[in-house]
């Protein structure tokens, strides 16, 4: 799992990112998205946000969980864990 935390000053640029990272993953609170992310899908997110940001102004930062890490997420409150697209549950 990958978690994608970020501070844009700009509505526009953060409206533009925030639809970009829902091709990649879930938004789970502003600002914040988790995805479930391939090596190849994780340099395409990577590529398409250096488009999107002004690095002078934006900070985008990019968390790599690994599996034992992802299963100990805990969500408190309103919400829910995300789940990997690619687990089929039988």
């Amino acid at each position: 799992m990958i978690v994608v935390a970020y501070d844009v000053p700009s509505d526009r640029r953060r409206l533009k990112l925030a639809h970009a990272l829902q091709d990649f993953g879930q938004g789970v609170q502003y600002s914040v998205f988790e995805c479930h992310l391939t090596a190849d899908e994780l340099g395409q997110l990577r590529s398409r946000l250096q488009k999107l940001i002004e690095p002078e102004e934006d900070q985008v930062r990019i968390y790599l969980l690994c599996a034992e890490c992802t299963a100990r997420v805990e969500v408190h409150g309103a919400g829910s864990r995300t789940e990997d697209p690619e687990v089929l549950v039988l």
